[in-house]
């Protein structure tokens, strides 16, 4: 295997920072993304270059184990078990409790790269594959139920389903969408993170939504209804007479999905912030004066 700078590829140096590398890999992913550049084979080689790049580099353990192993850094643990293992066999010959040579030791390295004799001990050892990361950026409205979507991670197409109710920050794992295996090995998995954005007028709260609107003088004073927009349609909403200022409303069962439970939803809350007319005629005055004696 040969050795690829990552860092080069994303143009970033070994002291970037984790936000430096998720910034560099936004923007060369976007300018070399194969929807970007149909039928550039370039650009494609570019492109699951920049992905297997931030796979690593993104990994805070992976990035340790490429710093510290180079081309060698998918097999890191074994190489450090090797070396402990050598380290107890040399102080064991050092203190005369057996004879070792470095040819004893070659066989373990040997198998794992495919150096060393022919026949040597471990050489159809199997390796895991590598683990892949990918973050998927959605709208809050997307995952309000369950879809399906296609991403390309590394050139290949996965269509994959996604549940309702994902939240922001959330880590999904897909087992045997990772790296080929060593040596036929298992498969690496997939860990997608989510990145929702939210771009609605509702707040939300793990599986509850919170929404002000506003409400009319009149309406506060006399009652009557609204008409609420969720994400499920609209919903007609009774207001009590004499409603004060940042009166709540809860809408049970109008919230957000909750994760893995089919239909159980969230709560609704809404928070009436009332509206004060202005550009108010001379009538209108004069009524509100007599409304202000009357009190």
């Amino acid at each position: 295997m040969t050795y690829i700078d990552y860092y080069k590829i994303l143009g970033i140096n070994k002291k970037a920072s984790a936000n430096d590398i998720k910034k560099a890999y936004r923007k060369m992913a976007r300018k070399y993304h194969p929807d970007l550049n149909p039928g550039d084979k370039e650009a494609e080689k570019k492109f699951k270059e920049i992905n297997e790049a931030n796979e690593v580099l993104s990994n805070p353990e992976n990035r340790k184990k490429y710093d510290k192993h180079g081309k060698d850094w998918k097999h890191a643990d074994e190489i450090e078990k090797a070396q402990q293992q050598q380290q107890y066999h040399r102080s064991t010959q050092q203190r005369g409790s057996g004879q070792y040579s470095e040819e004893d030791f070659s066989d373990f390295f040997g198998s794992m790269f495919g150096g060393g004799a022919a026949g040597g001990r471990g050489r159809n050892v199997q390796f895991r594959g590598q683990d892949y990361n990918a973050e998927l950026q959605l709208e809050l409205k997307d995952v309000y139920r369950t879809h399906k979507r296609t991403l390309t991670i590394n050139g290949k197409n996965i269509r994959l389903t996604i549940p309702a109710g994902v939240r922001n920050g959330q880590v999904i794992k897909i087992k045997g969408y990772g790296g080929e295996g060593v040596n036929g090995g298992p498969k690496g998995d997939l860990h997608i993170k989510f990145s929702i954005l939210n771009h609605s007028k509702f707040k939300r709260d793990k599986d509850n939504l919170y929404a002000t609107i506003d409400l009319d003088l009149y309406k506060a004073l006399l009652g009557g209804e609204v008409v609420i927009d969720t994400f499920d349609g609209k919903v007609k909403l009774k207001v009590k007479p004499e409603t004060i200022n940042l009166t709540k409303a809860k809408l049970k069962g109008k919230g957000f999905p909750i994760y893995k439970k089919e239909g159980q939803f969230g709560d609704l809350y809404i928070t009436y912030q009332i509206k004060i007319p202005t550009n108010l005629s001379d009538k209108e005055k004069e009524l509100i004066k007599e409304l202000a004696k009357l009190r």
